[in-house]
C-alpha cells in the first residue's frame, strides 16, 4: 500500500519550444527527491493536466515514474469529467508502474452527489491501484460533502482524499465519518497545518515546487509533535503560498521556477504568464523569503 503521509508535491509540467521538456522533468523530480519530498503527483492541476493531450499525459506519467525510480511514491494524475477516459488514465498509470492515482471530481458536467459517488464508484470498479480522491471546488464547480466522501471511502480502492475545499468544518466531518485509516490531504497549501491539526496526514503542494525543503519540514515537524516549528515554519511560509495564486495556477509557481533558473517555460494557452506587475510582487515575496531570485 501506498504511504500517504507527507509533502507531495503537485509537479509542474516544463514545456520546451511547445513540448514537454523530458529532461527538464527528469531534473525536476530529482530536485524534489534530494530536498525531502516524499511523494510525486504528476499531471494534476500545476501540471497543466487539461491542456496535455492524452499522448503527452500518459507521456508524462511515464517520464516521471522512470526518473523517481522507486525512491518515493508516484501519485499520478488521472482525473477527466469521462468516466471512461479516467479508466483509461487509470488504466495506464497502473502499466508504468505508479504507486497510486490522483482523481478529481468530474468538472464542467457538475454532477450530483450520486453522480459522484457512481463515478467514483465506477473507477474503484475498474481500478489496479489505489486512488485518492482530489475535491477542488473553485476549480470544478461541484462539491463533494462529507456523507459522499465516506460512503466512497468504504470502497476497496479509495483510500484517501485532496480536499481542497478551505472549508475545515467539511474537512473535519469527513475525519470523523471515515476509518481512521482512511487518508485526508491538504490540497491547498494555506490551510496545510489547519488540516494536520485536525487529522490530516499531509499536503500535495504547489510551493514545494520552489521551497521543498520547507513544505516537507512543515510536515514532520507537525507529526513528530514539533508544533511550534510547525507553526513557526507555516507563518513564515504563507506569504510565499499565497503569492502562487496571484494569477491562476500554475502561471506564478512557473514563473517562480524560471526566476531560480529551473526554465521550465511558458504555461500553455488558454492560460498566459503572469504580467509584470504581478511578477514584481511575486520577485519582492521570494526576496522576503530568502529564495534567491
Amino acid at each position: 500500500m501506498v504511504r500517504l503521509e507527507g509533502s507531495y508535491v503537485a509537479l509542474v509540467t516544463p514545456f520546451k519550444q511547445g513540448k514537454v521538456g523530458e529532461e527538464k522533468l527528469r531534473e525536476l523530480v530529482d530536485f524534489q527527491i534530494a530536498n525531502g519530498t516524499d511523494g510525486i503527483v504528476p499531471c494534476g492541476t500545476t501540471g497543466e493536466s487539461a491542456t496535455l493531450s492524452f499522448q503527452e499525459h500518459c507521456r508524462v506519467i511515464e517520464v516521471v515514474v522512470e526518473a523517481v525510480a522507486g525512491r518515493v511514491p508516484v501519485l499520478a494524475g488521472a482525473g477527466s469529467n469521462n468516466t471512461r477516459e479516467a479508466i483509461e488514465l487509470l488504466h495506464h498509470a497502473a502499466e508504468v508502474g505508479a504507486d497510486g492515482a490522483l482523481v478529481i471530481t468530474p468538472y464542467y458536467n457538475k454532477p450530483t452527489q450520486e453522480g459522484l459517488y457512481q463515478h467514483f464508484a465506477e473507477l474503484d470498479r475498474n481500478a489496479q491501484l489505489p486512488m485518492v480522491m482530489y475535491n477542488v471546488p473553485g476549480r470544478t464547480s461541484v462539491n463533494m460533502l462529507p456523507d459522499t466522501v465516506a460512503r466512497l471511502a468504504e470502497l476497496e480502492n479509495i483510500v484517501g482524499i485532496k480536499e481542497a475545499s478551505s472549508d475545515l468544518s467539511q474537512i473535519t466531518e469527513i475525519l470523523t465519518k471515515c476509518d481512521p485509516d482512511f487518508v485526508v490531504l491538504s490540497g491547498d497549501d494555506m490551510t496545510t497545518l489547519p488540516i494536520l491539526a485536525v487529522g490530516g496526514k499531509g499536503v500535495i503542494s504547489v510551493v514545494a515546487n520552489i521551497v521543498p525543503r520547507e513544505v516537507a519540514d512543515i510536515v514532520d515537524y507537525f507529526l513528530s509533535g514539533q508544533f511550534k516549528q510547525a507553526l513557526d515554519l507555516h507563518l513564515r511560509l504563507y506569504p510565499l503560498s499565497r503569492a502562487m495564486f496571484l494569477e491562476t495556477n500554475p502561471a506564478p509557481v512557473k514563473a517562480a521556477l524560471n526566476l531560480l533558473g529551473k526554465d521550465v517555460g511558458d504555461v500553455r494557452l488558454p492560460l498566459v504568464n503572469i504580467s509584470q506587475s504581478t511578477l514584481q510582487k511575486l520577485r519582492k515575496v521570494m526576496k522576503e523569503f530568502g529564495v534567491s531570485v
